[in-house]
């Protein structure tokens, strides 16, 4: 999942058929389980004998969401998909890399920080560069988004995805406001289905859950 903000202690850019499933999200800032959300929702039910803080009152209820595949949190403008370095030996792994062919092929550094690479969409209708965190408008994929011919996306390090990735849509702005959740849900199918209020749409995350998912993204 791309993040747009690079102060962001989340990574989102929140899943071609990689063998592993769904999408993660990148942060654009211009703003990352399922891919987002982490994965194990519940099955119905209400959040049961939490206290909300005041942020968290227009969710105290527990929110619904379930990744579609679609994609769209790890394509878009140029953005920022952040990891750590516990993180980078594991995706490095995963891919039968060293860590330094690693960062060498998928990753660059901006503010102080890694951030997964970008390529330029070969549809895009703006001018840019691949790699990086792109050159100009137009739109970018994360390096690792794939696409089956049935149109559903995924994520070809899913195991090894970072928390960014794994988080989304729980991200702190996000959850900051029930107008923050919606504006991010325009773009993502599974948060709009989960919004509808129907108990069919999406897993069940419930109040103490989605802090756990949260805070994971508070550095």
């Amino acid at each position: 999942m791309k993040n747009d903000n690079k102060n962001n202690s989340g990574m989102q850019k929140p899943n071609k058929n990689a063998g592993s499933g769904e999408v993660g999200g990148k942060s654009v800032g211009k703003s990352g389980g399922g891919i987002g959300g982490g994965s194990g929702g519940v099955n119905g039910g209400k959040s049961g004998g939490v206290e909300p803080r005041a942020k968290e009152r227009w969710y105290a209820e527990g929110l619904r969401f379930t990744c579609t595949q679609c994609g769209n949190c790890c394509t878009g403008p140029p953005g920022y998909v952040w990891f750590t370095p516990e993180e980078g030996r594991a995706m490095a792994a995963g891919l039968g890399l060293s860590e330094k062919r690693f960062y060498q092929l998928h990753a660059h550094k901006i503010y102080g920080r890694w951030s997964l690479n970008e390529r330029l969409r070969e549809d895009s209708v703006g001018p840019g560069r691949s790699g990086g965190n792109g050159g100009g408008e137009g739109e970018y994929d994360c390096v690792f988004l794939t696409e089956r011919e049935d149109g559903k996306r995924g994520c070809s390090i899913y195991e090894t995805r970072p928390t960014q990735c794994r988080t989304w849509p729980f991200w702190p702005e996000n959850l900051s406001s029930e107008r923050a959740y919606r504006r991010a849900s325009e773009t993502c199918p599974g948060m709009t289905a989960g919004m509808q209020g129907e108990s069919s749409a999406g897993d069940f995350y419930p109040l103490e859950q989605i802090r756990i998912i949260r805070d994971r993204n508070v550095k």
